[in-house]
Formats: C-alpha cells, sequence, structure tokens
C-alpha cells in the first residue's frame, strides 16, 4: 500500500494543479465576460477619485485613453490597481484595460532594478528604499521557489505598502536575481489587475474570491513547493569517506559567477559586511563547514605575481541558498585600514579580496579553489549529539551552513537531529548582528533544540562592568557547557583568535572546582 501511495502522489499533485489552472482559468473568463452593468454598480475603490484626476490631467494633452492608462499605471502613486477601476470608468472594456494597465506597470520596472546599481542614486533614494527593505524583509527568505512565490504574492495583494515597484525595491535591496525577480513582479501585477478586475466588476464578493483564491494557491506552494533535499548526500547521510577536498587547486582552479552581492549589517556596525552567493552551476561540492579558496584578480604589486589565495568559510548548505546544489554563499567583512596621519581610510592598505569580493556584482567572476578541511564539519552518525558553535563576526558563516542544516532544510540530518544546536555569537553592536532574522526564527520553530545567545561588546556588561565579549558570555554558563563537553558535546570556534585564551580560563576553572586535571579532560575532546 504504501508504494501504491507513494506512486498515486505525483498524479495526485498533477490533478491539484490542474483544478488551480482551471479555476484561473474561469475566474478569467467570467471577468471578460462580465457585464456591462456591473461595472457601472462598481463601488468606487482606492485612489480611483486621485486617479481620475490624474487621469483628467493627461487627457488635456490630447493623448489617447490606452496611452493615459498605461501612464498611470507607471507612477508609484496609482500603479495598476488604481489604473484599472479609471479605465473602466472611462468606458473601456475590460479585455483593453487589463493589458494596458499590466504593461503600463512593467514599464518602469526593468529600469528600476538596474538603475538602482548606480551607487548616488540609492543614495538620493535611501529613506524610500529603507521603507522598501522594511516591508519587503522576508522576501529573501528560503529556496528560490519561495523567493518568487513570496514576491509574486507581495506584489498581487492590492494592499498599502505593496506592489511592483516596493517590490522591485526589495528584490533588488535582497539580492535575488533579476530574472527571478521580473518573473515574479510580471507574475504579481497580472494577478493584481485580475483582483482590481474582479472588485471593480463584482464589487467586494468578487474581490474576496480573487483574494481567496490567491491567498490559498501561495499557502499550498509555499507549504507543499519544497522538495526534499538529499541529492547530494552521502549514502548514509552521515558517511564522511567520500568529502570532496581541493576538488580545485591553484593551477587548476574553478570559475564561477556572481549571483547576488549585499550589505547585510545596519548603517552603525563596524565595518561593512556582505553576503556574496556565486553561482557554479553545480560543478562545485562541498560540505558544511568547509571553506572556499578565492583567488583575487590582479597581480602583486612587489614582484607581478598572482595574489596569492584566500581562504574564506562557506556560509550555506552544500544546497545553497537557493536549495539547487548550484551555488555558493560568502559571509565577507571589508577589510580597511584607518591612518590616523590621513585621518581617512588608506587605499593602498585596505584588503584586496575582501574589497573586491563586497564589490562585486552579479555577473561578475570568482575564481575559486577548494573545498578545503575536514575539521569544522559535523558528526552526523549520533543524531543525539549537541553542538555548541562560537563565532566572532564574520565566523559565524559555517554556523549558518549548520544550522539550515538541521532545521530549514528538508534533509536527511534535519529529519534525524534530536540534539540540542547552541550558538554563540559575539560583535560590537545590534546594527552588526549577522542572519539575526534567520536565527530567531529558527530559535521560535525549534525552541526545545536551538539556543542564541549574543555578546554585543559595545551595548552590554560583563558581570564585571567591562564590555561583553564573547567569553564574557559564554563564562555565564560555564558550568552548563563543561557538563555538555563532558558529556560528548561537539564545540566548534571561529572567528578571533583572541577569544581562545578567555575560554580556555573560564573551562579551566570550572574543572578546577571539580577537582579534576583540565589538561587531562582537555585531550579527551575532539580536536
Amino acid at each position: 500500500m504504501a508504494a501504491k501511495k507513494k506512486n498515486d502522489a505525483p498524479r495526485l499533485n498533477t490533478a491539484l494543479k490542474m483544478l488551480r489552472k482551471a479555476a484561473v482559468a474561469l475566474c478569467c473568463f467570467a471577468f471578460l465576460n462580465a457585464a456591462p452593468a456591473a461595472a457601472a454598480k462598481a463601488t468606487a475603490v482606492e485612489h480611483l477619485h486621485k486617479g481620475q484626476k490624474i487621469a483628467n490631467f493627461f487627457r488635456s494633452f490630447g493623448l489617447s485613453d490606452i496611452a493615459v492608462l498605461a501612464l498611470i499605471s507607471a507612477l508609484p502613486v496609482v500603479e495598476l490597481r488604481g489604473a484599472v477601476p479609471v479605465g473602466v470608468w472611462m468606458g473601456l472594456p475590460i479585455t483593453t484595460v487589463l493589458p494596458a494597465c499590466v504593461f503600463g506597470n512593467m514599464v518602469p520596472i526593468i529600469p528600476i532594478l538596474f538603475l538602482l546599481r548606480n551607487e548616488s542614486l540609492k543614495k538620493l533614494m535611501s529613506p524610500i528604499l529603507k521603507r522598501a527593505e522594511k516591508k519587503s524583509a522576508s522576501l529573501g527568505v528560503g529556496s528560490l521557489n519561495k523567493q518568487w512565490v513570496s514576491l509574486a504574492a507581495f506584489v498581487g495583494i492590492p494592499l498599502p505598502g505593496t506592489g511592483a515597484w516596493t517590490g522591485a525595491m526589495g528584490a533588488f535591496l535582497l539580492g535575488m536575481p533579476t530574472g527571478v525577480a521580473l518573473s515574479a513582479i510580471f507574475a504579481g501585477v497580472v494577478t493584481a489587475g485580475m483582483i482590481m478586475t474582479a472588485i471593480t466588476l463584482a464589487g467586494k464578493k468578487g474581490g474576496i474570491a480573487a483574494l481567496s483564491a490567491l491567498a490559498l494557491f501561495t499557502a499550498n506552494e509555499l507549504l507543499n513547493g519544497e522538495k526534499k533535499q538529499d541529492f547530494l548526500e552521502a549514502s548514509p547521510f552521515w558517511d564522511q569517506s567520500a568529502v570532496p577536498v581541493n576538488t580545485f587547486k591553484n593551477k587548476a582552479p574553478f570559475t564561477g559567477k556572481v549571483v547576488s552581492s549585499k550589505r547585510i549589517v545596519g548603517p552603525k556596525a563596524t565595518g561593512e559586511t556582505c553576503h556574496i552567493i556565486v553561482s557554479s552551476n553545480g560543478d562545485y561540492n562541498f560540505w558544511e563547514g568547509q571553506s572556499m579558496g578565492v583567488i583575487p584578480p590582479g597581480t602583486r604589486e612587489k614582484d607581478g605575481k598572482p595574489h596569492a589565495v584566500r581562504l574564506y568559510s562557506i556560509a550555506s548548505t552544500r544546497y545553497g541558498d537557493d536549495m539547487t546544489g548550484k551555488t555558493s554563499s560568502l559571509c565577507v567583512r571589508r577589510a580597511t585600514y584607518w591612518c590616523p596621519n590621513l585621518k581617512a581610510e588608506d587605499p593602498a592598505k585596505k584588503g584586496i579580496c575582501s574589497n573586491f569580493l563586497c564589490d562585486t556584482k552579479p555577473g561578475d567572476e570568482v575564481v575559486m579553489t577548494g573545498p578545503a578541511g575536514k575539521v569544522m564539519l559535523m558528526p552526523e552518525e549520533d543524531p543525539k549529539t549537541d553542538y555548541i558553535m562560537v563565532a566572532t563576526g564574520t565566523g559565524i558563516a559555517p554556523y549558518r551552513g549548520f544550522v539550515r542544516r538541521l532545521f530549514i532544510e528538508k534533509t536527511p540530518a534535519a529529519e534525524a537531529y534530536k540534539g540540542e544546536a547552541w550558538l554563540f555569537l559575539g560583535v560590537a553592536n545590534s546594527d552588526a548582528l549577522l542572519y539575526d532574522d534567520e536565527w530567531q526564527e529558527v530559535k521560535e520553530n525549534f525552541p526545545d533544540n536551538f539556543r542564541l545567545d549574543y555578546a554585543l561588546s559595545r551595548e552590554q556588561e560583563n558581570k564585571k562592568g567591562g564590555k561583553m565579549y564573547i567569553q564574557d558570555k559564554m563564562e555565564e554558563y560555564a558550568d552548563e557547557i563543561f557538563n555538555k563537553l563532558d558529556a560528548g558535546a561537539h564545540i566548534y570556534f571561529c572567528g578571533l583568535k583572541g577569544m581562545m585564551p578567555g575560554i580556555q580560563d573560564m573551562l579551566k576553572g570550572v574543572a578546577d572546582s571539580k577537582g579534576m586535571n583540565y589538561d587531562e579532560w582537555l585531550k579527551g575532546l575532539k580536536s
């Protein structure tokens, strides 16, 4: 019976998709053949009065009604949702109104996505972009399929603060691929047009019916659209005998292409940190906890030789942020040097590779080596293993891969995991926190399996009244951490080496208080 159910599942999904398409087709047929009398009785909707005034203003220049309709659809103060009722008010058939409004609404979107790459324009539009980023903050979370569905729904539901303009700005700020953003915005604009047509021709009941259909479709795609992630697994999944190491070397590197690069810290952060997604078309395979080598372009000034490889911990799982297995992510802080004599940053002493990566744009090439390292791999054979992950700054990168694998993706490791993953992150202030939205979501969804503690050195005080560093935060849980390690937990450190003496002193203090030989105890831990 189990096999039969499994074989029937694709048929059921196909049937559901056909039903959804049929429902949409019927809605379209009903809208396009609605009686003209319904339009005359339509209740005025939001922006109708404003839209009429603007339409009459453009009409005064002798423009045709179709041209006026397309023009006001392109304006952010009206957009398609305000233009559809105006088109009906003009007396145009809905078969003319809808295409004209969709076309007009989409016209400015492509220029917006490309013009926002200009730094001067970004600064000029800073207040608008900040509002757009807040409204669309959740659009970049999850697989490419989820991003597409989320953006299409965001644009398609005619509510204040949503729409094609805001969706385009949000998609750009969140680093969505241009093709994904454009197709999702187009789908959203068409959906918004159908909803506004339903509201205009059939009143509130029509609008509620259309919105309900959209809500059901969106929920179904977001909840059931994710496929199980198992196509890059070992057999069994915890077997580390075939971990890829140094597949690509300095003399024979791999060339990837940047998908997106975006700043991920606030304005008051100490320095700039970027999240960079690189496409490898599935040819650069790695495991969580490994590092990627990057060879920056150009040559060294002192001898004209190529730059040396820089290693960066990979900040995604083997499936990548889009869960296709074709991308990898890096978390990079731009390295700069403040010259006290110049009283400014000295460009001659800036980090070659970090600045190259933070300045990349979609389509730029990145020369890669690796993957490197096996020390940071997770031992997944025992699903009850506790993990203690300690990071300062961009040292958070490998742990993002750990957490996504254990809690976010539909992997065999996630299905099996029953232990506790405890993350400690030390940064200067709240604006410097990295991936906080992801940690908070996991914490909410898995309160019994994920713990999170921050050490904010410029905002918190330790028990002695000094700045709160990562070792100070861990000291608050000294006994618990020691007991976990003594029971077989695995602890990882990534970031500044300066945290290690304080952490070792803390553990030694606990061992001494228990009458244990710290050096002997330490030898028993996994190195």
